[in-house]
């Protein structure tokens, strides 16, 4: 999507894609990554998230990628946080109490913007883009996280005749298409989410499939788990 489509939304209000709760899988799965304290977190498309602050309460410092600053303003602002916020290059850097929100433009993030990552968390990002940007959007991940980096990825996918996105709908296969030469991938659950988001059945859906994915870098990727 354009910049300027997102910039829109926001401008507007039209968030509807942003949830006030903590994401439930993101409880549920989150401790399959096995990580420990002090473990530094990307979150890629962030918004104003409420599941940035729930990880930084397990106690990982958050490094998050938004390209409006509004939402990055309400981020804080509802975190009762007075962020610095001090340009760096093409990004907008903002940081407080040990969350680091970069504004910016998703394909421009080089791992030097990033600093360590030791997990990545996708609720947001694969689903908003088209299908024309999502092998970039896969591509580019690879380039950011270095070896041995999980990641626990969100994804949707629907009758797109039904419904235009975003959130765009993502199939396995695709998934697997798009990560499995990279990340050793395994589907931790998936299920018929329609009754709890009844917006989209507002929108002409019948059935919404929310699915699960723990994804890691390693020596054995390209190969199913």
């Amino acid at each position: 999507m354009h910049p300027s489509f997102w910039h829109d939304r926001w401008h507007s209000g039209q968030i509807g894609f942003h949830q006030a709760e903590v994401n439930p899988y993101l409880v549920r799965f989150w401790p399959q990554l096995q990580l420990t304290r002090g473990q530094r977190v990307f979150v890629p498309l962030c918004g104003k998230s409420r599941d940035m602050v729930w990880l930084a309460e397990q106690g990982h410092p958050i490094v998050g990628n938004e390209i409006s600053p509004i939402a990055i303003r309400e981020f804080f602002s509802a975190a009762g946080l007075t962020p610095s916020i001090s340009d760096a290059g093409h990004l907008r850097r903002w940081t407080a109490a040990g969350y680091e929100l970069l504004e910016g433009d998703y394909f421009a993030l080089s791992r030097s913007d990033l600093g360590r990552i030791d997990a990545v968390y996708d609720r947001a990002a694969l689903i908003a883009m088209p299908s024309s940007l999502r092998p970039r959007y896969a591509a580019r991940l690879v380039e950011l996280t270095p070896p041995e980096v999980p990641m626990l990825l969100v994804a949707m996918n629907y009758d797109e005749s039904r419904m235009s996105g975003p959130p765009f709908a993502v199939t396995h296969a695709e998934v697997e298409a798009l990560f499995e030469k990279t990340f050793v991938i395994e589907l931790l659950h998936t299920e018929d989410a329609l009754a709890a988001n009844p917006r989209f059945r507002e929108r002409g859906l019948e059935r919404m499939e929310e699915s699960v994915w723990l994804l890691r870098r390693g020596r054995d990727a390209g190969a199913r788990l």
